[in-house]
């Protein structure tokens, strides 16, 4: 009974994980567009999957610890040996951590992205406020003063 129910909690992570992945890739596209509603929504619809997947996890770990097996791999794999459907556990339950892994991979690309937005954006910022200024040129082509330099709310 519990191995069916865990076949069925993969079965439905798996579907929930490559959704992710998609809207993971999709918010990728939308932070190089710079496109803050799309980001949004997908925020929106990332979260539910997210709750999905822990509670699915919280519940195959429960499943494991009733039949007295511990909540990880080894556990899993006791399971999987004295089951019918063991091979089939363990395929799955490989599948779902690949896909977890490229999720992970992929939000951490994403993360990078973003930090490299605030940068620039910082980076931006403290031209307009005058105090970051970057390397200029005056009217005579040479390098200008830091001194010399003014925020652009003063030019």
């Amino acid at each position: 009974m519990q191995e069916t129910t865990l076949l069925h909690l993969f079965s439905e992570d798996i579907g929930t994980a490559q959704h992710l992945l998609e809207l993971i890739d999709a918010e990728f596209q939308a932070l190089s567009e710079r496109d803050l509603p799309r980001l949004e929504k997908l925020l929106g619809e990332k979260l539910p999957l997210l709750s999905l997947l822990d509670q699915h996890g919280t519940a195959r770990s429960k499943a494991l610890l009733d039949q007295q097996l511990s909540a990880d791999r080894s556990g899993l794999e006791a399971l999987a040996g004295r089951s019918e459907n063991g091979t089939e556990l363990l395929a799955s339950s490989e599948q779902l951590g690949q896909l977890l892994e490229r999720c992970r991979e992929a939000n951490l690309r994403n993360g990078r992205v973003i930090r490299a937005n605030q940068a620039s954006l910082n980076s931006v910022l403290g031209i307009l406020r005058g105090g970051e200024t970057p390397g200029l040129y005056d009217s005579r082509g040479s390098a200008a003063k830091i001194g010399q330099q003014r925020p652009l709310s003063q030019a």
